[in-house]
């Protein structure tokens, strides 16, 4: 029987993983889009808050080097508005995958408002492999 390591969700690592995302913090820099991660059966799924966009037009996925990214952007509709809270503009986020987790295995759909993204749980191989080791001269 094989098992999968997953690092547990704390609020240290998920700060590492927004600083490597190159996220700004400036909102001039677009806004923070918020994730969340689970295990489902036997695939992994990541679910991103992304309201108000088209994501047939606005939203463009891709996977490379074991990181996920999400880019677009919330198009502002010209309005006489007195008061708002909404953030336009482009936005990206960057969510690291398991390793060797392959992009042909990514699907996303996009439903109410969320963007749905999943993949196969990678599986470890069950058995450890010995690695001989070889003096300098032999």
């Amino acid at each position: 029987m094989s098992t999968v390591a997953v690092r547990a969700s704390n609020r240290l690592a998920d700060m590492l993983d927004w600083l490597e995302s190159g996220a700004g913090l400036s909102p001039r820099e677009g806004h923070f889009i918020r994730v969340e991660s689970c295990t489902e059966d036997d695939h992994a799924v990541i679910r991103a808050e992304l309201p108000g966009v088209d994501p047939n037009k606005d939203i463009h996925l891709s996977v490379q080097n074991d990181f996920l990214t999400i880019h677009g952007e919330r198009r502002e509709e010209k309005r006489d508005t007195q008061h708002s809270e909404f953030h336009y503009g482009a936005f990206s986020r960057s969510v690291r995958l398991p390793q060797g987790t392959d992009p042909s295995q990514v699907h996303a759909t996009y439903r109410d408002g969320i963007l749905e993204v999943t993949f196969p749980t990678a599986v470890a191989t069950a058995e450890p492999t010995s690695i001989p080791i070889k003096r300098d001269g032999e």
